[in-house]
């Protein structure tokens, strides 16, 4: 066997250098990235589901997101930025769909007394969410044990809605621009809730009524019914208190009245001032008066899901 000499060996060593180098950045790099959120769209009976899921999925807790009528699930993933801010957070989002004439577009929810044809032909949409909650824990081994519901206007009904007959499933739930039923709902139970709501409202009135633009003639709950229906069963002495938020230029503010029992809010909301009908920090809500910049909506969400994780 011939020897090698200092001088070809001297490459060979620093050739063999480079490439330790080089396997130690990608198993550094790969260890610094977390594992990315997957988006699934999922077929349950005739009906389906999209579901962004976080990088540790087993035991996660779980959002469904309704999106308003007329919407679909990819449309309001898209506007309110839910999959990705909640998935960030270690949230399986799950975008449930409703039902409608026109294929996966144009649909919405049976809220009793909204909106389209769903609720005129009374599909079963609450007995489809609780098919999605057991469906998502039994596919994805998420906790079943800790589920928020939020939604936008016909989605923030029938969330709130859901929630009230079904407190038992509900961790918490977070309405925007849509008020329940309150004459022929009364919750069940405590569940902790948040409203997000204008006061221009003009499809889902802040007062209660028909709205004048609003594309159903239902006559809406009052904002400060839906209040009422979620401290009612609150068993607790409730401390409440009020602060404002008006940091923006844009004709708007926010007032925040919170109701807390052991340092913990139980029901909080947020009257937009001069609010539109809209999901604030959404994409439709940058463009004109009415939809305010003092707050987001997504944000505010998962705070307040925070408090009761």
């Amino acid at each position: 066997m011939t020897a090698l000499s200092p001088m070809s060996a001297r490459p060979r060593r620093i050739a063999a250098l480079r490439a330790l180098t080089v396997w130690a950045v990608l198993i550094l790099a790969t260890m610094a990235v977390p594992a990315l959120a997957r988006s699934e769209r999922v077929e349950i009976g005739d009906r389906w589901y999209r579901i962004d899921l976080p990088a540790k999925t087993r035991g996660a807790p779980v959002i469904l997101a309704l999106h308003g009528g007329g919407g679909d699930p990819e449309q309001f993933a898209r506007s309110s930025g839910l999959g990705d801010a909640g998935t960030a957070q270690g949230y399986a989002v799950v975008f449930p769909a409703g039902t409608g004439r026109r294929g996966d577009r144009l649909l919405t929810w049976n809220g009793g007394y909204c909106c389209g044809s769903a609720a005129r032909r009374g599909v079963q949409d609450e007995a489809f969410l609780k098919a999605v909650i057991a469906d998502v824990a039994a596919r994805y081994g998420v906790d079943d044990g800790r589920v928020f519901l939020t939604g936008m206007s016909n989605g923030s009904i029938m969330s709130e809605t859901f929630a009230a007959r079904n407190p038992g499933l509900v961790r918490a739930v977070a309405g925007v621009s849509g008020t329940m039923d309150t004459r022929s709902n009364r919750l069940r139970g405590p569940v902790a809730a948040l409203v997000i709501h204008g006061t221009a409202d003009s499809m889902v009135p802040y007062q209660g009524g028909q709205g004048d633009r609003s594309l159903t003639r239902a006559d809406f709950s009052s904002v400060a019914s839906v209040v009422k229906a979620f401290l009612a069963p609150q068993s607790s002495v409730l401390a409440k208190t009020t602060r404002r938020i008006d940091a923006r230029d844009d004709g708007t503010a926010v007032e925040v009245t919170d109701w807390t029992a052991g340092g913990r809010v139980v029901v909080r909301l947020m009257t937009v001032e001069g609010g539109e009908h809209y999901w604030p920090g959404s994409r439709k809500a940058r463009l004109s008066s009415g939809k305010t910049q003092e707050i987001d909506a997504t944000a505010e969400v998962l705070t307040f899901f925070a408090l009761w994780r």
